[in-house]
């Protein structure tokens, strides 16, 4: 076989493990991003060439796949109520920044999904106040609506968000103009209602295959054919939790990254190692004739 198909295994190698890095310095990157779940690159090898006598020669290594890890990530407390957290394999559900208190239920497929609960009262709509993030996508509720919160209740005005329970009933303080204080739970867009009874709660989706969810930057995700369609529903407070003044933070372990990175980056060299080899050894070839 000839000498120059080392240099190609040794190309493919080089390109490879260059790619490795930018998932590992991806990672990295975003070791302090809430909600941020980590990448790692899958190698494979490439095809094979008969050389004789029942024995095959490689040609080297290619990518391929890219995982996104969905594990758990750590829980940081916070002293905002609208900090929330996912304990459990599902996602918020986000409607886009345009969505109003009007809007229809949003398709799953339309919406983006995240585990970056670091939610916020956001500017007035009309009378329409909506709970967003910091990009300003609304965040829906367990009937894929947007959650506006009233700011006013009869005589009284909002003053802030009490709570919001395990299972993602929404308490809110009203207070009227002699400061009367009374609570109401968020029942709908632009609805609150004194019964708890008819609260509607903050939604919690749920996909079939999470890994398979398309990284939309922001830290949003969309659904894939390969991801399924989303199921929109409510978390029940049990193995499915929210969790209030909390963020989960990233799950990139900055440890173990550092050794990949050692390890690829030892690749890369063997694999340039490889390529220097194999000019020598033909640079000799040339030499024969002298």
């Amino acid at each position: 076989m000839s000498i120059t198909s080392a240099m190609f295994s040794g190309v493919s190698g080089l390109l490879a493990n260059a790619e490795g890095i930018n998932v590992i310095g991806n990672n990295l990157a975003n070791v302090n991003t809430v909600g941020f779940k980590y990448n790692r690159m899958l190698f494979a090898d490439m095809m094979y060439v008969d050389a004789g006598n029942g024995s095959q020669l490689g040609r080297g290594t290619q990518i391929q796949k890219i995982d996104t890890v969905m594990g758990q990530g750590a829980f940081e407390s916070t002293e905002v109520v609208t900090d929330l957290a996912i304990q459990g394999e599902g996602f918020f559900a986000l409607g886009m920044p345009n969505t109003t208190v009007a809007s229809a239920e949003i398709p799953p497929n339309s919406a983006y999904y995240t585990r970056a609960g670091t939610f916020r009262i956001g500017p007035a709509e009309g009378t329409n106040l909506p709970l967003i993030t910091p990009l300003g996508y609304k965040v829906l509720d367990e009937n894929a609506k947007p959650i506006f919160i009233p700011a006013t209740l009869g005589t009284g005005t909002f003053q802030k968000i009490t709570s919001i329970e395990n299972n993602g009933i929404i308490s809110i303080l009203y207070a009227d103009p002699t400061g009367l204080p009374t609570t109401a739970y968020y029942a709908g867009p632009g609805v609150v209602n004194t019964d708890i009874s008819a609260a509607k709660r903050v939604g919690y989706a749920t996909v079939n295959n999470p890994p398979a969810l398309s990284k939309e930057g922001g830290n949003l995700f969309k659904s894939t054919i390969a991801s399924g369609t989303p199921s929109i529903t409510k978390a029940n407070g049990n193995n499915s939790k929210i969790f209030s003044n909390s963020l989960e933070q990233s799950n990139v372990d900055m440890a173990a990254q550092f050794v990949k990175m050692i390890l690829t980056q030892r690749a890369y060299s063997a694999n340039s190692k490889t390529i220097t080899t194999a000019d020598e050894m033909t640079q000799e070839v040339l030499n024969l004739k002298r």
